[in-house]
């Protein structure tokens, strides 16, 4: 068999059985009427032949085999770790884990969400504040949020942010790309000359230790800014906290960072988790997910996304971050680091990482070579006249990498890989014997942290598997069953894609690592960017961005770019359907664009009308479009070609959201339709698996005249970065690389088709029972369809939350609620179901339609029926008491259920109101939970 048919899941006679449910012939049949001509693509794509997945991973192990894996010594912000084989093998090589969508659905998701507690109480505890959201992208984003969150909250009326020259390059570079649309200047102090801060200023920020190296007492500079009404960011290394005070014992508002050496590789630059706490007081104002403590129907605590009125999808262009993703399996990996050391075994890694840099610092020293600082944690700055880039290379060749800092500098940092043996190598290219050196960290950290009994219970490897495994029986992902979400495409993540991700030759390379050692992913990202500009129609592509957020403001900044070259100075407009994901109206507003909305007509189609009267209104501002193809309402509109030109005739530039590809390659090619760029979200489309919430990767791919614009090396000054690694996410490439290379140009057309397939056979199964509402050319839709539960919600007062809790009893996870239209639900089911498991869905929903019926007709009470009741633990339907309109068996067991597969949610359903009001975003007493 090859891999296309092992990942499409309706085989020939399935779709057969299919197509002839919604009346055509052939798939060629089907796609030919619902996809409109105007956009039609009748080429082929050249890519290569499909490969068999044994000879993909050999051509993995192939590029692998060009990557150099040397002890790293570089640092900047990533390090060498020992990822434990506990956590390796239960959580990011395991199904349960990188297969769940995000927590949306909280009653389904209370394993990943408990994880998520835990990286928040480990983050709040290390960095000395209050709060701390579960997960950023990566530091420099962090950063990035960290400043606009200071500038949302300062006293200040400035526009000057402050920023100490001692950061991390690659974060002041996102800094600087995020700092410039949005009008906020950026002031570069060095701090360590004795520069004085500014007399007026909103924010601060403040490495720790510092790039360099240094560790130094910031706590005057903090009482300073904050009296010029100044917020004060810390960027602070996780595990140099479990040695030196707390960012927030010493007066610091919020902390960021990157969580990455708490057992999570280098991967080249990601993904990784990075994070970002504030005081008490700020919380309100973080970006990003909070998972908080409420309740459930029972009064027993359980999890939740705490404060979700702040999500784009309702905000939107009022929204004060476009961030919609997060790190969540990297952020588990780090918390579960945590667990599983606890607070000594932490420090016993700290303590033994800063007693190699001492020595190296102190041999040094005794050797007669110049060491910039003496408070050190654990990197050494050393001065060597005429020296650096020799000893540089001379390193090199011996398999340490060290950072040539300008021309009279050595940089070498050590982390929890570094060997005795690693001293005294590095060492002796300094002709510096090894000099047993004593010493005390400067700054030490004197309060408790991680005293939650859950960092101090699992330290042995059984109780730790057994933890693990005990949170991912919590959860529902897909390896329990079909996913529906529409707009999300939860589709296969097969496991040969995934095989090359732990590899040590793709997972231990530095993002900074010098050319030669990274010329295996250099090769891979070249070939996969290549791809998918082929996929896509377009010239050229940028991986950098790390989630579709980062890509949607790339794109928009190489619009703002091009007009500004330009002299375009004016064009700032940016014109957005009413049906938009949120995520396009935030982006646009960080982008520096004004937002303008227009409206869409009955049939969820853009009102061309309205866009005519909104270009005639703003045409000599407008900048750009963003508008989804297909659109957020699962069709295919037929005047995607007249938007584009109507724009381009007015000055403007089109952005297509690339968030529903899936169903369109092979077939259409949005940089031939009249796109001038989109961004890919690789964790839709091209199978990275969403990993309960992250990584993503949402790579830009533009025309011609955008290219320019695209993003570059983080290292570079004037780059336009958005993340901070070159390639981004580059440690999961390897899945869509092997995706793309064993379903080849043949197999990834039959995923679009069969896609498309599946979702008209739901909606033709459905369409009796809920209808569809919207549909293109002949009745079709595209990937996806939405049912409308607004005329059973008005008649029987069931709503589409009862039917989505419901559906837990059944055995499913719920489609997307409310979105884009309130009251009904998008249904994805993706190329990879098989017919059995899309029937099961659809059999699952008549059913639920069949109690809906006996609530309107008042066999059930509106208030006591299994929808209002929904989901019921197998606690709630074993109670000596049953009080309600309903047998127990309907509850636990609805019609088609196998009793001997049950999937049994562990809460009842969740109060979030109750949460919100109550805001607990650290884990509670043990007590909580007593019955």
């Amino acid at each position: 068999m090859t891999f296309a048919s092992r990942h499409i899941g309706p085989d020939p006679d399935e779709q057969t059985l299919m197509l002839k449910t919604i009346g055509y012939a052939s798939l060629d049949a089907l796609m030919d009427a619902a996809i409109p001509e105007v956009i039609r693509w009748h080429g082929s794509l050249d890519l290569p032949d499909a490969a068999s997945e044994e000879e993909a991973i050999e051509e993995l192990r192939e590029i692998a085999a060009q990557n150099t894996v040397t002890r790293s010594m570089i640092g900047l912000g990533y390090y060498g770790t020992f990822t434990p084989s506990v956590i390796r093998r239960n959580v990011l090589e395991n199904p349960a884990w990188y297969t769940a969508y995000t927590p949306y659905q909280p009653e389904i998701s209370q394993g990943r969400l408990e994880a998520l507690l835990n990286f928040q109480t480990m983050v709040t505890d290390l960095t000395g504040l209050t709060t701390a959201n579960a997960s950023m992208l990566d530091e420099g984003t962090a950063a990035a949020e960290a400043m606009t969150l200071a500038r949302r909250g300062s006293k200040s009326r400035s526009g000057v942010y402050v920023v100490d020259a001692d950061t991390l390059p690659q974060t002041l570079s996102v800094l600087r790309t995020r700092a410039e649309p949005l009008g906020i200047e950026l002031v570069l102090v060095d701090l360590d000359a004795g520069a004085e801060l500014p007399e007026e200023f909103f924010g601060l920020h403040l490495q720790y230790p510092g790039a360099s190296g240094a560790v130094r007492d910031h706590e005057s500079l903090i009482v300073a800014a904050h009296a010029r009404g100044a917020l004060v960011t810390v960027a602070a290394d996780l595990l140099a906290l479990t040695l030196l005070r707390a960012p927030g014992e010493i007066g610091a508002d919020i902390a960021a960072g990157t969580t990455q050496r708490f057992g999570v590789p280098l991967g080249f630059g990601g993904p990784h988790a990075g994070y970002i706490a504030v005081r008490a007081g700020l919380e309100r104002q973080l970006p990003g997910r909070l998972v908080g403590v409420s309740k459930d129907a029972e009064g027993a605590p359980a999890y939740r996304l705490a404060l979700q009125t702040r999500e784009q999808h309702i905000r939107r262009e009022k929204a004060t971050s476009n961030i919609c993703t997060a790190q969540v399996l990297l952020a588990v990996m780090a918390s579960m680091y945590a667990v599983y050391h606890g607070p000594e075994g932490l420090k016993a890694i700290a303590s033994r990482v800063h007693r190699r840099a001492l020595t190296i610092s102190g041999s040094l020293r005794a050797a007669g070579v110049e060491v910039a600082h003496e408070a050190i944690f654990d990197t050494v700055t050393a001065i060597v006249p005429g020296r650096a880039a020799e000893i540089v290379a001379t390193a090199a060749e011996s398999g340490y990498d060290l950072l040539l800092v300008g021309g009279d500098r050595v940089s070498i940092s050590c982390d929890e890989t570094t060997t005795v043996a690693d001293v005294a190598a590095v060492l002796a290219v300094f002709d510096a014997p090894v000099v047993a050196s004593a010493g005390t960290v400067s700054l030490p950290r004197t309060s408790e942290f991680l005293t939650h009994p859950v960092f101090r219970t699992h330290h042995s490897e059984t109780s730790m598997m057994r933890y693990l495994r005990r949170l991912s029986d919590k959860d529902y992902a897909l390896d329990r069953g079909m996913i529906p979400l529409g707009s999300c495409t939860m589709k296969l993540n097969a496991a040969t894609e995934m095989d090359a991700v732990t590899w040590p030759e793709f997972a231990s390379i530095h993002p900074y690592a010098p050319a030669e050692r990274a010329a295996g992913y250099e090769r891979l990202v070249s070939q996969l960017e290549a791809w998918l500009a082929e996929i896509t129609g377009y010239d050229a592509v940028s991986v950098q961005p790390n989630a579709g957020s980062q890509g949607e403001l790339s794109g928009l900044l190489a619009i703002r770019g091009y007009h500004l070259a330009r002299g375009d100075n004016h064009r700032d407009v940016c014109l957005i359907p009413s049906s938009a994901h949120g995520t396009n109206a935030a982006s646009a507003v960080m982008a520096g664009m004004r937002v303008v909305v227009v409206a869409c007509d009955d049939n969820g189609n853009v009102d061309l009308g309205d866009l005519d009267a909104k270009i005639d209104a703003h045409a000599g501002n407008l900048a750009a479009i963003m508008v989804t193809y297909p659109s957020t309402h699962g069709v295919y509109e037929k005047s995607i070609a007249d938007l584009c030109a109507k724009v381009h005739d007015a000055g403007g530039q089109v952005y297509v959201d690339g968030a529903n590809l899936n169903a369109l390659v092979g077939y259409a090619r949005p940089g031939r339709f009249g796109a001038d760029v989109s961004h890919l979200n690789l964790h839709k489309t091209f199978c990275i698996p969403h990993g309960g919430g992250g990584p993503g990767v949402g790579p830009v791919a533009v025309r011609a005249h955008l290219a320019e614009f695209l993003p570059g090396d983080p290292l570079s000054e004037s780059s336009g970065a958005v993340s901070a690694a070159a390639h981004g996410s580059a440690g999961i490439l390897p899945i869509s690389w092997a995706y793309v290379r064993m379903m080849g140009p043949d197999g990834l057309k039959a995923a679009t088709g069969s896609a498309v397939l599946a979702a008209n056979y739901v909606a033709a199964r459905l369409k009796d029972h809920f209808p569809v509402l919207y549909a293109g050319n002949q009745g079709l839709v595209a990937h996806e369809c939405i049912l409308d539960l607004r005329p059973l919600t008005k008649a029987t007062g069931v709503s589409v939350d009862d039917v989505a809790k419901r559906l837990i009893d059944y055995g499913f996870h719920a489609p997307t609620m409310s979105f884009p239209v309130a009251g009904t639900l998008m249904v994805e089911p993706t190329e990879s179901e098989n017919l059995a498991e899309l029937d099961r869905f659809v059999d699952a929903m008549i059913a639920i339609k069949g109690e809906i019926d006996q609530v309107a007709a008042g066999v059930w009470p509106a208030g006591d029926n299994p929808l209002a009741n929904a989901p019921h633990t197998a606690s709630a339907v074993s109670a000596d008491e049953w009080a309600h309109a309903y047998p127990r068996s309907v509850a636990a067991f609805p019609k088609g259920v196998d009793r001997g597969s049950k999937y049994w949610s562990p809460v009842r359903r969740i109060d979030g109101a109750y949460g919100d009001r109550n805001l607990v975003c650290s884990c509670p007493p043990p007590e909580a939970f007593e019955d």
